[in-house]
């Protein structure tokens, strides 16, 4: 069973959605969500309910119910409910862009799946992303950002060693701006990446998973 709720309700239904995820129930969440498109159901509700069984997978982890196997099977769930859901949500919000977003994972680290997901949910949410991928330079970054003119710029980061690349991004990045006064917002995230990090990196915010960072995002960039 899943842990006692840890946020506010949401309609019944969509509780068991949440329910399905949390209790990492593939098919049955699949196919839940797939019925609840044909029956025209808000693809923001049925996002919501996924997003929430998620963040109680993550609880579970913390307390010890799941092993790094239950969050990358909850990661799988999640990444076929976000294409089942994104050509909905894209296509409801055609001709609203919410805001550029400039996403890679910094030099020296390899590692995607958590930048790939917080793509998809900033795509679900309305903005318009350009992923520079993995392995960036912080010179790619810099190049990227003054052709696509981000509101924000997104960097991934999971292991120590790529640590003083993601120090020279933002220095290039600040030093840019003394001249020109145009940098965008700075959000790092990732699973090495805690306070301490953002402390010594020097962005202006950081999130500790995908569905916070575009939580945070939303705030930065509001409609």
């Amino acid at each position: 069973m899943v842990s006692e709720k840890i946020e506010e309700p949401l309609a019944p239904e969509m509780e068991e959605l949440a329910t399905l995820v949390a209790e990492l129930r593939e098919q049955e969440a699949l196919s839940s969500i797939e019925s609840y498109l044909s029956a025209n159901t808000s693809p923001e509700e049925i996002l919501s309910a996924c997003e929430k069984g998620m963040r109680l997978v993550g609880l579970m982890h913390e307390e010890g119910q799941y092993f790094i196997s239950g969050l990358i099977m909850a990661g799988e769930i999640m990444r076929q409910a976000v294409d089942l859901l994104r050509p909905v949500m894209i296509k409801e919000r055609s001709g609203r862009n919410r805001g550029r977003v400039l996403l890679g994972t910094i030099e020296g680290d390899i590692h995607d799946i958590g930048k790939n997901l917080f793509r998809d949910l900033l795509e679900c949410h309305g903005f318009t992303v350009l992923d520079l991928g993995v392995d960036v330079s912080p010179e790619e970054f810099l190049r990227a950002k003054d052709e696509f003119k981000p509101h924000l710029v997104a960097v991934s980061v999971l292991i120590t060693d790529s640590f003083p690349h993601l120090q020279k991004l933002i220095g290039l990045f600040k030093e840019r701006s003394l001249a020109s006064q145009d940098r965008p917002v700075i959000l790092i995230g990732g699973g090495q990446v805690d306070e301490m990090v953002f402390n010594i990196t020097g962005s202006d915010y950081w999130a500790s998973d995908a569905f916070s960072g575009v939580c945070l995002c939303q705030k930065l960039i509001p409609e």
